[in-house]
């Protein structure tokens, strides 16, 4: 009788309501879904389609475009003019455009300085001050491709912002679901005991106030059953506003759905402070895209540091007649068929230039000392957040060291029990501090999961 008592007393674990449709959910597969679905991952990935775009439009700058310009005029039976000329003008990442042409004009009444009859021409224009090292365009194409990186470092920071939460909210989920699982069992030992103690009191071996203890404590086992599963269900709901489907439509976590308990109690011991910092400056999204930031406001200040130089612009157009511009070419056609202007402008006090050019230095300026200013801030929030889960392994360890010792203490009450030599309220107690310190070990664990993945989050490394 004192063995069966033991055995009953000290039940294992019951697993309440398993099926055989039950499915591990682990926390890679969780992830995994979360980076491949989700819309916050979905919207990062858009913008960064909108930065290839953004791309491909500033190299439009760069397209060749032909031009075709027409006019004729007839009145009363005179041709006084018309006017053929279609040109061909091909931009270069130089600061030179080659143009080319064919003209055809005629009529009683041309202006004089258009040539008659058919012509060809193939010249160029060539930035000789404003504009020579970089113009707008150029800069632009230049901003357009660091956007682009910048972007990506923009949807690897949103990743990992989303993944922060995914992982916290996932092992609140296993925390709650070992909640329940505790009070499932003890609801099964509780309601056993009494059941046995009601045999040992109407054989006249246990006092009522045993079974009224007794009673008490399933129905308290019960209560915190019922407060447990309250919270499953809401860590349950909270993880379903992660779950997506690849046809952008959300679901609820299926009931059938456990979370990872082994990976739950596996808690090992986060990288060195030291390699989180070093892989942090880095690869950290958010300092890489201060980087990209800042070479392209390098742009910008070389591009406002041209408008503090004259406009020169050279334009020179070999000129043939007929429709063929290099036929008959020499040394002697160079002298008589040609065709030059220069443009030239210059501001007397550059005042303009002087104000954009000096705003341009201080936006890098000020920005420098911002990404300094970030990069202690996350360097000293990885090592707030690593010596929390340090310490949180310590505590870990000291708890599972009480767990240890209540658990023989309680199994020792129930020995004297069975010896008559105790009572069960004592046993009732033993096992109260018992799952004091499960439930205590477990809201460890979730804490320090949060510290040690918060410690990724701040260095930018959940990818």
């Amino acid at each position: 009788m004192k063995n069966i008592l033991i055995i009953l007393f000290m039940l294992p674990l019951a697993v309440f309501g398993q099926t055989e449709k039950q499915k591990v959910f682990s926390a890679d597969e969780f992830i995994q879904q979360v980076k491949q679905y989700h819309p916050v991952a979905k919207q990062a990935a858009i913008q960064v389609e909108k930065a290839k775009a953004e791309l491909l439009s500033a190299k439009g700058n760069f397209d060749p475009t032909l031009q075709y310009t027409a006019d004729r005029k007839t009145f009363d039976g005179t041709n006084y003019y018309f006017y053929n000329n279609p040109e061909l003008k091909i931009p270069t990442t130089l600061p030179v455009d080659i143009k080319t042409g064919l003209e055809d004009n005629g009529g009683k009444y041309l202006t004089s300085e258009v040539t008659p009859g058919q012509t060809s021409y193939v010249g160029v224009e060539v930035n000789v001050g404003k504009g020579l090292l970089t113009d707008k365009r150029r800069t632009v194409l230049k901003q357009a491709k660091l956007l682009q990186n910048q972007t990506e470092q923009e949807r690897l920071k949103a990743v990992n912002d989303l993944l922060f939460d995914a992982y916290v909210t996932y092992w609140q989920w296993a925390a709650a679901y070992q909640q329940t699982q505790i009070f499932n069992k003890y609801v099964t030992v509780a309601a056993n005991r009494l059941r046995l103690v009601g045999i040992a009191f109407r054989n006249g071996d246990r006092a009522v106030t045993d079974t009224v203890e007794a009673f008490v404590q399933v129905q308290n086992y019960k209560m915190q059953l019922s407060e447990a599963l309250t919270k499953l269900n809401t860590a349950s709901l909270e993880l379903s506003n992660f779950l997506w489907m690849a046809n952008d439509s959300a679901y609820i976590l299926p009931t059938y759905f456990l979370p990872d308990t082994v990976a739950f109690v596996n808690t090992t011991v986060p990288q060195p402070v030291e390699d989180l910092i070093n892989q942090s400056t880095q690869t950290n999204p958010s300092l890489k895209s201060y980087d990209y930031k800042l070479n392209a406001l390098d742009a910008e200040k070389k591009l406002k540091f041209q408008t503090l130089l004259p406009t020169l612009n050279v334009k020179a157009n070999l000129l043939n007649k007929g429709y063929n511009v290099v036929k008959g070419v020499d040394g002697n056609f160079f002298e008589n068929n040609y065709k030059y202007g220069i443009d030239f402008k210059i501001p007397l006090f550059l005042r303009e230039g002087r104000g954009e050019y000096k705003k341009a230095k201080l936006k890098i300026e000020e920005t420098n000392l911002e990404l300094q200013a970030k990069k202690w801030q996350i360097e000293n929030k990885i090592r707030t957040y690593y010596t929390e889960a340090s310490l949180l392994l310590q505590q870990l360890q000291l708890a599972q060291t009480n767990y240890n010792s209540y658990d023989f203490l309680l199994r020792n009450e129930v020995l004297k029990f069975t010896n008559g030599e105790s009572s069960l309220f004592m046993i009732n107690s033993r096992e109260s501090k018992l799952i004091e310190t499960q439930q205590k070990i477990i809201d460890l664990r979730v804490k320090y999961f949060k510290a040690k993945y918060a410690a990724e989050w701040i260095a930018g490394l959940l990818k």
